[in-house]
């Protein structure tokens, strides 16, 4: 496994590559000293996204989610850094072998669609997800954990373990009618 110091948009795949199409395996613990680095590494990638200076530096576009296959690994581990409204950080975990247990039937889509930083071309509609989510996860040192996901926050841990599934955002957008949404389903933002 190679260790990538520091992530930007060149260690990013984009989509074409087979890992993001692949079923990514899950990780047994301890985890490896490389593993635990690539944990790291995402969670440092989204926190320079997210700083103007720092992403306007080295060209990265902003991220709230960043997948190990998004970086060739295909193992199951992802980063997820989503701020509140005072870009303070609201759910802020590295996720290893993450789990949806279980769902909401209300469905929700943010109002402006989803993006990818493996997908360099806009795909307008909506992305139907899960508007609440039960997920249960490991930490880098194996701990458990188990949190209450709604709306935004539970949108982009969806878009996170479809990547570890080998799914993309586009996948879930009805492409013959991309901005329909039935009662069951709710916009945000």
């Amino acid at each position: 496994m190679e260790v990538i110091e520091l992530i930007t948009m060149k260690n990013i795949i984009r989509e074409g590559n087979p890992t993001l199409r692949a079923r990514a395996k899950a990780l047994t613990f301890p985890l490896t000293a490389e593993q635990k680095e690539l944990g790291h590494a995402l969670m440092e990638f989204l926190e320079n996204s997210q700083d103007p200076d720092i992403a306007k530096k080295y060209q990265l576009r902003a991220g709230v989610g960043l997948a190990a296959p998004q970086v060739d690994q295909s193992i199951r581990m992802t980063a997820v850094l989503v701020p509140d409204e005072n870009d303070q950080p609201l759910f802020k975990h590295i996720l290893v072998n993450p789990t949806i247990i279980s769902e909401s039937v209300k469905m929700a889509a943010l109002a402006e669609g989803e993006g990818c930083l493996s997908v360099d071309r806009d795909v307008p509609g909506y992305v139907p997800r899960h508007q609440h989510i039960t997920l249960r996860w490991y930490d880098l040192e194996g701990t458990k954990h188990i949190d209450k996901l709604r709306n935004y926050p539970a949108i982009v841990c969806q878009h996170e373990i479809d990547h570890l599934n080998g799914v993309l955002f586009f996948d879930h957008i009805n492409m013959q009618k991309p901005f329909v949404t039935d009662d069951n389903t709710v916009l945000i933002g």
